[in-house]
């Protein structure tokens, strides 16, 4: 069963920021063993996501590091602001 990556991480990111208009999850690359995927974000909202010492950003890694697993892939996220 594939996952939908983006889908996943625009559900795990758009309750925790002020703008959802101006949230942009896209996947960069897919290639067999490696998935890249970057989250922009309004300025505003960076803190948000990050979260205190990056302690929501790598719980949202976390959680993506799992999903990957189970597809023998490896995964990374970068957020960005505008």
């Amino acid at each position: 069963m594939a996952v939908d990556y983006e889908k996943m991480i625009l559900d795990l990111v758009r309750p925790l920021v002020v703008n959802p208009d101006d949230l942009l999850v896209k996947v960069l690359s897919d290639e067999d063993a490696m998935i890249t995927v970057q989250i922009m974000v309004n300025q505003d909202d960076l803190g948000r996501v990050i979260g205190k010492n990056g302690r929501i950003a790598n719980a949202i890694r976390t959680i993506a590091y799992a999903s990957a697993a189970r597809d023998h892939k490896k995964i990374t996220i970068n957020i960005e602001s505008f």
